[in-house]
């Protein structure tokens, strides 16, 4: 399955879930889902994209399962992962662990 085919499914898995909204709009956060109107989960690049807490992103880093989140402007930002498409890690599982912290905010 491609990268927006199953980014697609997740939107679909999550949709349910109080406060959250599909991706919707042009320019920066149109592929995004939010929570309360706050991005948790996106795609750019091709990559699932996520805001999780520094700790469990450094954790992720370090595996080796992606790295950290750059808007291009040369400073990847410390709360925001960017998956390796090759990694093995179930998509929904994270989505869960970005919504449950942008949620709770």
């Amino acid at each position: 399955m491609d990268v927006a085919a199953r980014f697609e499914e997740l939107v679909g898995e999550l949709l349910g879930s109080p406060g959250v909204t599909p991706p919707s709009g042009s320019g920066f956060g149109s592929s995004a889902m939010r929570v309360d109107n706050r991005i948790f989960a996106m795609l750019v690049r091709g990559r699932l994209v996520l805001k999780l807490p520094r700790s469990r992103v450094d954790a992720l880093v370090d595996d080796g399962e992606g790295v950290r989140f750059d808007a291009n402007k040369g400073t990847p930002m410390k709360e925001w992962f960017s998956l390796d498409p090759t990694s093995g890690l179930a998509w929904l599982p994270l989505a869960r662990e970005a919504l449950a912290f942008v949620g709770h905010r």
